[in-house]
């Protein structure tokens, strides 16, 4: 059994001068990905990764680069001499390992080393006349066949491989930078963390909490929502901010319908600063416009007012069924649909305002201490450094 994984990368190659950052970043995401499978050795090679591992760990190995960003598709090779009998002889065993009678196949070469005697059509062309000649129930098929055998002539030797298992792509985890995510217990924050690692962002989480109003359940499920996260990228930090004060004046000193906006503006409040402390240059929510009464255009606006960094939502235009698709790919959805509230649906107005006056807004938010209030959560934040392998008791928190 082979030994040996090539992985591919996309977007990078577009890089430019930035390119071997980029390569790098999404070399040490390899490492960190596969730790607990060693020994193993990863390989760059013009563009490529090439990573030698115990033949039993080659399944994990898989599944784990399958959730790394910046990997486009990732190959089981073969290794073989430069020699063109030898090429030959591994194709036939490719092609014997995913024998079924009848089916069909093409050749395809790329000669990266022309110093290779052979041009990849003759490469192509002797492989395929060997392997129609080796007796197996097979027939050549150039547009639609069911294997593809592919050659990889490099400098030192051939790589050659039939399997091609996709990878996410996007950008590497931490490329671009870092931000706060918003992070509920429902279906959207988590979708939007994803697509945020997805774009190269290393995420730190902030959640509010409501006790006793909200308990152990949610914040459990909260962390289990870091851990898959987590799963994609880098370990992630996890910041629980008390909010049941705040939450209480608000429903006591000002009107019922404007409530939730109050609330809101209070939660961007405290992440700004967070943020700021943290230094975290932007803001990542999961709100979908018009998805509920809080996310009209009036109100992101009138939410948007008391930040000065920028607010990226990433589903803005996605409608919940796409977001509860992506959910379930990414394996978020089992944990966001557990029974345990945030503190985002408890005091929930009947008829929360969808058109909020911005005077009207701040005028309320003078009938309680708020500067008080953000300072008091701020200062009892707890945070805790969350990975995809650590359970509950194991988490890190910090200081």
């Amino acid at each position: 059994m082979n030994n040996l994984l090539l992985v591919r990368y996309g977007e990078i190659a577009l890089k430019g001068k930035n390119r071997p950052f980029f390569e790098k970043k999404l070399l040490r995401n390899i490492q960190d990905a596969l730790q607990g499978l060693e020994p193993f050795e990863v390989l760059f090679q013009r563009g490529r990764y090439f990573i030698k591992i115990n033949a039993e760990n080659l399944l994990p190995a898989q599944r784990k680069l399958q959730r790394v960003f910046g990997i486009v598709s990732i190959s089981p090779v073969t290794r073989s001499n430069l020699d063109l009998d030898e090429i030959c002889q591994n194709a036939l065993q490719l092609i014997k390992d995913n024998y079924v009678p009848g089916m069909t196949f093409k050749v395809s070469t790329s000669r990266a080393n022309k110093k290779f005697p052979h041009p990849s059509p003759e490469v192509s062309s002797s492989v395929g006349a060997y392997l129609l000649k080796s007796g197996l129930n097979i027939s050549v098929d150039v547009h639609h066949p069911e294997t593809i055998v592919h050659i990889d002539i490099r400098e030192k030797e051939a790589y050659l491989y039939s399997r091609v298992i996709n990878g996410l792509g996007g950008l590497p985890v931490g490329v671009t930078g870092r931000g706060l995510l918003l992070l509920s217990g429902g279906i959207d924050s988590p979708v939007a963390g994803w697509l945020a690692l997805k774009r190269g962002v290393e995420i730190e989480a902030l959640h509010f909490h409501s006790p006793p109003f909200t308990g152990d359940g949610a914040l459990n499920k909260v962390r289990d929502l870091c851990r898959t996260l987590s799963s994609y990228g880098r370990k992630i930090t996890l910041h629980l901010a008390p909010f049941t004060d705040i939450q209480k004046e608000l429903r006591l000193n000002c009107p019922e319908t404007m409530v939730i906006t109050l609330m809101r503006r209070a939660m961007f409040r405290i992440a700004e600063r967070l943020a700021v402390q943290r230094n975290i240059p932007v803001l990542y929510t999961g709100e979908s416009l018009g998805q509920v009464a809080s996310q009209t255009l009036e109100n992101i606006v009138a939410i948007n007012a008391v930040t000065n960094i920028p607010v990226l939502r990433p589903l803005i235009g996605f409608d919940k069924e796409e977001i509860i698709n992506i959910a379930r790919k990414i394996n978020s959805y089992s944990v966001s649909i557990r029974p345990f509230e945030d503190c985002c649906t408890l005091f929930v107005p009947r008829h929360p305002v969808t058109r909020p006056q911005l005077s009207e807004l701040e005028k309320a938010e003078k009938n309680i201490p708020l500067e008080e209030l953000i300072e008091y959560c701020l200062e009892n934040i707890e945070s805790r450094t969350i990975s995809s392998s650590s359970t509950g008791g194991q988490d890190n928190a910090n200081e």
